[in-house]
């Protein structure tokens, strides 16, 4: 169980390491091309932005694993599905 929680871990840590990468490297070509300063208000709406996003797409794949897992997909009636084809009794 603990190396499940290590690999979890380090790729979280991973995951982490790169965005900050991107976010820092997007500010530096910023700047290269003569944008303005951005303030610590700035910063923190930009970081605060990157955590909301992750936080959603997390969420949604979350969901969308236990609905895969435990069989929500296969209980929907597509009957009334108007792209469906109907089969005759």
């Amino acid at each position: 169980m603990t190396s499940r929680l290590a690999r979890f871990l380090l790729a979280l840590l991973l995951a982490l390491l790169t965005a900050a990468a991107a976010t820092f490297g997007a500010a530096a070509a910023w700047r290269a091309i003569g944008g303005a300063a951005m303030s610590v208000h700035g910063w923190v709406a930009l970081g605060l932005g990157m955590v909301g996003s992750v936080a959603l797409a997390w969420g949604l794949m979350a969901l969308a694993f236990k609905s895969s897992r435990e069989g929500w997909d296969d209980r929907v009636d597509n009957t009334l599905d108007p792209g469906r084809e109907r089969e005759e009794d």
